[in-house]
């Protein structure tokens, strides 16, 4: 059934089925009756429309969830766990307080399928939740495709990306336990603004390491983290060993994630008060993501539509799992049966690439082992990379998901991902981040081939964020010195050399 966009800024809305008259006497079938009332809802093909109810049809409530959803509850096969980075045996709870709150060690561990949202996150949600799910109308035109591409797009939120849908639980549970500081690391900047903005709500100091190639390149997300009261070093930094040691051997380091971590974990390791949060990879950050799949499901339902392929880009593959672990468990109830598919830099391609064996999360070896597809912890993504996602490693419960089955991956270069960024932005108006061009890319490749086939598949895509402050990257795009990265096969066989080997 053709279909048009949803836009949902309410946070309880109800949709009924209706028909929607645009300019003239044109009719065009939808889902947009808001609570019983008449509204005006904006289109992707830039129609306002005034919905008026169908009789005897049911609504479905489309609103913030209250629970997240941990798909470790539906798996037979379980993840293999962490190891203590000494003894390599299993971590246990108790080996992780050092680092995190006590609720999120209960999280990162649990096996309960659905885990309740306090109401003071809740409360924070509602300042962007729901966020939209927009119908890509102009795009299809573009394209001239029989496909439907619709995007979740999570830019809509005060940091601009998705990722304070698990900073402001992760600051709430340090709030709660008495926690006076907490520390991170950060690439592009998304995570360290998002977690800056999180400690301004509950009053909480927040110390940020930025990977120096982002920190130099990105002046104006650590002026957002500053604006939010964050203290903000580059890195490496010589304020940490971690940061000294890498220093030593490379003063001109440009830094990688590995290497924030390690300087993060370190401060954190050695102050009382003080705790690490992470903004992806961690199955307790994953849990928290579920809000924007879970949202979705009901938007997609409230439209009538169901997703063929769900298309996302992976770093360290918060935002793909946050909208496709929810649709992954209709997958496993055997209720759809959408193809879906990660997409990553071909820069950093630690999917399609790297080994599935047990490395650490950082550079420095301080944290636990994890079984994940992962470059070495020694890897460093070319700084020249543009596109964001330069984790060595990829969540070890999405590496658990990709190698029972259920989801496939791609790698793409950053040129491409650019030219759809651009071909996105003049036809849906939204500038991107770096790191969705990555499914942007992969989104206009299915639906050209859908043109070339006469497909008419449903499309999902997750929109993790707006560009407003990758500009630069544009730039050198648009001036033609953006160039794409050779994948170094000897570069990766170095750093996986220094992989810990461990019997599975």
């Amino acid at each position: 059934m053709a279909t048009h966009s949803v836009f949902n800024p309410n946070p309880v809305s109800t949709f009924t089925s209706s028909t929607i008259s645009t300019k003239g006497d044109k009719q065009w079938p939808g889902y947009l009756m808001l609570n019983g009332k008449q509204m005006h809802v904006r289109l992707s093909n830039g129609y306002r429309a005034r919905a008026r109810s169908a009789i005897n049809v049911n609504s479905t409530a489309i609103e913030i969830p209250h629970q997240w959803y941990n798909l470790v509850a539906d798996l037979a096969i379980k993840p293999p766990p962490p190891l203590h980075p000494k003894t390599f045996e299993p971590v246990k709870p108790e080996d992780l307080s050092p680092l995190f709150a006590d609720e999120l060690i209960k999280q990162e561990v649990t096996d309960e399928r659905f885990i309740d949202i306090p109401e003071e996150v809740i409360d924070v949600y509602r300042l962007w939740r729901p966020t939209p799910l927009i119908r890509a109308k102009r795009l299809e035109k573009l394209l001239d495709t029989p496909a439907r591409i619709y995007y979740k797009y999570e830019g809509v939120s005060p940091a601009g990306s998705h990722k304070p849908n698990t900073a402001v639980p992760q600051v709430y549970y340090n709030a709660q336990q008495g926690v006076k500081n907490v520390v991170t690391e950060t690439g592009a900047g998304q995570w360290g603004s998002s977690l800056a903005f999180a400690c301004s709500l509950f009053g909480l100091g927040c110390e940020v390491w930025q990977v120096r190639a982002s920190y130099d390149q990105k002046p104006y997300r650590k002026l957002m983290m500053q604006t939010w009261g964050a203290k903000v070093h580059p890195s490496p930094s010589d304020i940490t060993h971690a940061g000294r040691k890498i220093l030593q051997m490379d003063p001109s380091s440009p830094g990688s994630l590995g290497i924030a971590i390690s300087e993060a974990v370190e401060i954190a390791a050695a102050n009382d008060g003080t705790k690490y949060c992470l903004g992806s990879v961690l199955n307790h950050v994953l849990l928290h993501q579920t809000v924007i799949g879970e949202e979705c499901i009901r938007q997609m339902e409230a439209i009538g539509e169901t997703p063929d392929l769900i298309i996302g880009c992976t770093g360290g593959g918060s935002n793909f799992a946050g909208l496709s672990f929810p649709f992954i468990r209709e997958k496993l109830k055997g209720k759809i049966n959408p193809v879906i598919r990660a997409v990553e830099p071909a820069a950093c391609p630690s999917l399609t690439k790297g080994v599935y064996a047990y490395d650490f999360g950082d550079t420095a070896g301080m944290t636990p082992l994890m079984k994940m597809h992962t470059l070495g912890h020694d890897f460093i993504p070319d700084p020249i990379h543009a596109g964001g996602l330069r984790y060595h490693g990829m969540a070890p419960l999405i590496s658990h998901v990709h190698e029972l089955g259920f989801m496939e991956a791609i790698s793409i270069p950053q040129t491409e991902c650019f030219q759809g960024a651009i071909r996105f932005a003049r036809s849906e108006g939204i500038i991107p981040a770096p790191e969705p061009t990555h499914a942007i890319a992969a989104t206009i490749r299915e639906a050209v081939r859908c043109r070339e086939s006469g497909e008419s598949k449903v499309i999902l895509m997750a929109m993790c964020g707006h560009g407003h402050f990758d500009l630069a990257s544009y730039e050198k795009y648009l001036q033609g010195s953006l160039v794409d990265l050779s994948f170094e096969e000897e570069k990766i066989k170095e750093s996986l050399a220094k992989v810990p080997q461990v019997q599975a």
